[in-house]
Parts: structure tokens; sequence; C-alpha cells
């Protein structure tokens, strides 16, 4: 379901966007991705090796504890033959878990679920500083429509090669750029309930992608929901805001 995507076009046109932005935000430093071994960050670092070299790609897997599908992160770096670090979060996690449960009593949940991406972003730009990187955000539109992201957390970087791009076109580029099927295909999931990221959102990717670049719900019932979501988390694409002061004219 990719309307008029021309996936060879797009391909080659993001690998051509990635030289040039590092032509002019970082000759000669690394590209540095958070490696969950799902489709996005596993798509960015393809295009990534495709436009600067596999030696100029550093991916960093960030298990909080055990993560039971880290072979497949494993395998896409063993795939792309890159460089890795692993850094585990678990320690760090747990220690601000109970700082900030000491301080204002139980954590909610969306804290719970919130911190790891924070704590995994700022693992990212440690590695990234350390090796002389520029870290990638890997956020694709259909999870940026709907605020599928954590505000401070996965949903920043230094470049963004697939915001503007559905979850059913990252996968086709995926495929353009020869990612094995079992990555590319592996339905997304929280990584923290064990719901995939259609159950958690209540519409599949489908119905979502279709209604970006179409206008068109199917079903016209998930609509709603979804102009909901969308409204909600606009803020999340914005900048911060800043009070409009100007000094007056003496």
């Amino acid at each position: 379901m990719a309307y008029g995507f021309n996936v060879k076009k797009v391909t080659n046109d993001i690998v051509e966007w990635i030289r040039e932005w590092f032509a002019a935000n970082g000759a000669g430093c690394s590209a540095v991705i958070g490696i969950s071994g799902g489709k996005d960050s596993s798509v960015t670092a393809a295009l990534c090796v495709a436009a600067l070299g596999r030696e100029r790609v550093v991916g960093v897997m960030m298990p909080n504890g055990v993560q039971p599908d880290i072979d497949y992160s494993k395998m896409l770096i063993e795939h792309l033959g890159i460089r890795s670090v692993t850094v585990n979060i678990k320690e760090a996690y747990d220690a601000l878990a109970g700082e900030v449960t000491e301080g204002v009593g139980e954590l909610s949940r969306q804290t719970v679920i919130n911190m790891a991406p924070r704590i995994r972003m700022t693992a990212l730009y440690a590695v990234s500083q350390s090796m002389n990187g520029r870290v990638a955000n890997t956020c694709n539109l259909s999870e940026d429509w709907v605020g599928y992201s954590t505000r401070w957390g996965d949903s920043v970087g230094d470049f963004s090669p697939l915001a503007k791009l559905t979850v059913h076109e990252v996968i086709e580029v995926g495929r353009e750029l020869g990612l094995p099927g079992y990555i590319v295909e592996k339905a997304p999931s929280d990584g923290l309930t064990g719901l995939t990221d259609e159950d958690n959102l209540g519409f599949t990717y489908e119905t979502l992608d279709r209604y970006i670049r179409t206008g068109v719900c199917i079903p016209e019932e998930k609509k709603a929901l979804i102009d909901r979501k969308h409204e909600l988390n606009l803020f999340k694409l914005s900048m911060m805001p800043a009070f409009p002061y100007e000094p007056e004219e003496e």
C-alpha cells in the first residue's frame, strides 16, 4: 500500500540527502543509531551505510536488563557489517526510578513507559559525542502523526531520514535496500506490555497510512480516534514555545 510511491527514487534521494547533510553538518563524522531490532532503526542504519559506508555507521544496542528480541538487533548489525556498542540501561533506569519514587511516590504508567526512551537518548548522545558522531532519529510519519513516540526520547536526534515516510513506505525502502524480511516485516511492539503498536493504538497502520496519504479512513469509525491522537500530539512536533518578548523602542 504505497500510493504513487517510487521506492527506488525515494531511496536514492534519501541516500543523497544523508550525504549532503553530513557534508554540511558533520564531514567525517559517523551516523550513530539506536538499534532496536525493528524496521525503522534497521532501515535508517541501512540508508546510512548506503550513504556513508559501513565504517561510518555505529549501531547502539540499549537493553533495559534482558531484551528478549535483542537477537534481531545483533542480526541487523551483522548483516550490515557495522560497528556496535552495547549500553545496558538497567542500573541507570532502576536508580532513577528509585530516586523519583522516593520523592513523589508511585510512578505513573506513562512515567514508566517514557523513562527508558529518555535514558536511551542520553546514552545515545553520550556514545555519539565520544565517537565524533551525529545521532539519527528513526521515527516515521505514521508514528509522528499520532504521537507514538516519547518527547525528548526517541522523538529527537540530529537528522531524520524517515520522518516523511509512512510505515508501509519504510517497509518498501527496507526491501529496496535488501534487508531481511524477518526484520522489515517484524510486527512493531513497545517492548514493555507484550502488545504490538497496533494493539496499543487501536487501529492498524494500514488504516492510518491510507488516511494520511488519501484522506480516506477505512473503517470510518477509526477516523475520530486518529484525529484526536493527531491533535493531542501536535505539540511533540513543535519546538518549545517561547514568550515573544521584544524590547520597546525608547
